[in-house]
């Protein structure tokens, strides 16, 4: 099925776009324009669109108001029921302008709406039966009601939970404990008002809701809004959501960014995925508006701790793996959508060749001076940093942690880190060398000249030198250069006297503090982006 909707070009003309699903997102930061741009879709559309208000009232009254269903609908449609006021449109409904202003009480007559279209189909059912029974001929079963509908969408986000609407009353039924509607929660709350909202709607119509996450937990409300789609087929749906996770969780559904408003034009476009960069990955990039660094990690972990006080002045997108670093990356710099904004990766050294640094660097990734960026909790600097915090007389504290370091940690596992240098670049080789060629003979000669091209000999002789020789210089910095173990800044602290974890916590207090000795010294091994 197709939806038509208009949007507003950029001479803030309407213009007609088809959509091939019923879910449109409109996404932008706060103060970009979203809420007004959902107030020109009804403004142009009037008969077509219903807007759900982001300032929306979730009280109500015990016993439901029972009305017409004509009524209900002009009530919910126009604000009113009175005729010379919807000869005007939705004027009255919007306080005459305040189209994103107003709040908008609304519950009741929404719940006046579920009661009287409930009414509505069990008397066109009634009479459906009667009309058989005079013909002699067999009822057709009973089809399901809107209220049938709104029980099973619910009972897809609150399985626990029973909601009972009879007598002109909403009643929550959980296990043996029983409560009234008006007494239910925010977020039940908003669940019962956003279904309803979009049952009782006339078919279709175009729903846009505004910022439609709101006191919904985040482990439903992608759940709850799938299934009022499904119910609702007929219609078309506008999100307006500043909520990224959102926007990205409606997988099928097209995306508008709406990047700035200067009180009479919008400036927007429709977002075009891209393979490799994650679609919510790409919507924070949007909307943060600044070069940005890809990073290994997670949100939580250092290195995006340590690289977001570095990098002030960049969007810091942790994203898992070095390979995702390198993807992301490549991925940002070749979207024509991003071309306002650039691109930077940085990953550890891990046991990389001076072959594939080059490399990822020609594409604006790059290979941190230090093994692991955990190793920089670890550097002469840092030591320094923190025997001046507890104000030591002399470096002691310092001498220890570099023994133990070189000593106790990377001499125990020199012949573990020589291998794995040597299998790191062993993948290297293999991972770049061509064997491809216009003959088979070709192809064999290259094959039987691999192993050459490897020299598995010369480079582990090299690579047994290089580890022997910063071992016997115990040249410190080149240690951290080389040593890969990931547990070692937890285990420092004791060279202090403090907690081994506390140490890291100290070290990134001091640098949010903006310690310049620290910020220094890290800098010492970090790229000048």
């Amino acid at each position: 099925m197709m939806f038509n909707v208009k949007l507003p070009d950029e001479n803030n003309i309407a213009k007609e776009f088809c959509l091939d699903n019923n879910g449109l997102v409109i996404i932008g930061a706060n103060g970009s324009g979203k809420s007004r741009l959902g107030a020109w879709i009804e403004k142009n559309d009037s008969e077509r669109v219903h807007r759900v208000s982001a300032q929306r009232s979730l009280v109500f009254e015990d016993y439901i108001p029972l009305k017409s269903y004509k009524q209900a609908e002009n009530l919910l449609w126009y604000g009113t029921d009175n005729e010379r006021q919807m000869d005007k449109g939705k004027g009255y409904r919007w306080q005459w302008g305040k189209h994103t202003t107003t709040m908008v009480d609304d519950y009741n007559t929404v719940l006046s709406a579920l009661i009287a279209k409930q009414h509505l189909q069990n008397e066109k059912y009634l009479e459906e039966c009667k009309q058989r029974d005079r013909e002699s001929k067999p009822h057709d079963p009973v089809p399901p009601t809107v209220l049938d509908v709104l029980y099973e969408i619910w009972k897809g986000i609150y399985p626990h939970r029973n909601i009972i609407i009879s007598d002109a009353q909403v009643n929550v039924k959980l296990e043996d404990l029983s409560y009234k509607g008006v007494e239910m929660s925010d977020g039940e709350r908003v669940a019962l008002y956003l279904i309803a909202q979009c049952l009782v709607i006339p078919e279709n119509k175009i729903i846009i809701i505004d910022e439609p996450e709101v006191h919904l937990h985040r482990s439903i409300m992608s759940k709850l809004w799938k299934a009022i789609e499904k119910f609702r087929s007929d219609c078309l749906f506008i999100y307006i959501t500043h909520d990224t996770q959102f926007a990205a969780s409606h997988e099928h559904a097209k995306k508008i960014w709406v990047k700035e408003f200067d009180g009479e034009k919008w400036a927007w476009e429709f977002v075009n995925s891209d393979e490799l960069l994650p679609e919510q990955c790409l919507l924070d990039i949007l909307g943060n508006r600044k070069s940005t660094i890809f990073v290994e990690g997670t949100l939580e972990s250092y290195d995006t701790a340590i690289y977001q006080e570095i990098y002030k002045d960049y969007y810091i997108v942790p994203c898992g793996s070095s390979l995702n670093v390198i993807d992301y990356t490549k991925a940002m710099n070749s979207n024509s959508q991003l071309h306002h904004l650039k691109a930077y990766g940085i990953i550890d050294r891990d046991f990389k060749c001076y072959e594939e640094v080059a490399y990822l660097k020609s594409q604006n990734i790059y290979v941190l001076e230090i093994a692991e960026v955990e190793n920089l909790f670890c550097i002469e600097e840092v030591l320094k940093a923190i025997n001046e915090h507890f104000v030591f007389d002399t470096t002691e504290r310092i001498e220890k942690a570099k023994k133990y370091v070189i000593d106790d940690r990377f001499e125990n596992q020199l012949q573990q880190q020589i291998a794995k240098a040597v299998t790191s670049q062993m993948k290297y080789k293999l991972t770049t060398y061509d064997i491809s060629g216009r003959r088979i003979e070709d192809v064999k000669n290259k094959i039987d000249s691999l192993v050459d091209y490897i020299n598995f000999d010369t480079t582990s002789s090299e690579i047994s030198e290089k580890f022997m020789g910063i071992l016997e210089t115990r040249n410190y910095s080149e240690v951290l250069k080389v040593f890969n173990e990931k547990g070692l800044s937890t285990t420092i602290g004791q060279c202090f006297s403090i907690n081994n974890k506390e140490y890291c916590q100290l070290v990134l207090r001091l640098l949010r503090k903006g310690n310049e000795s620290i910020i220094g010294g890290m800098k010492n091994y970090l790229p000048n982006l």
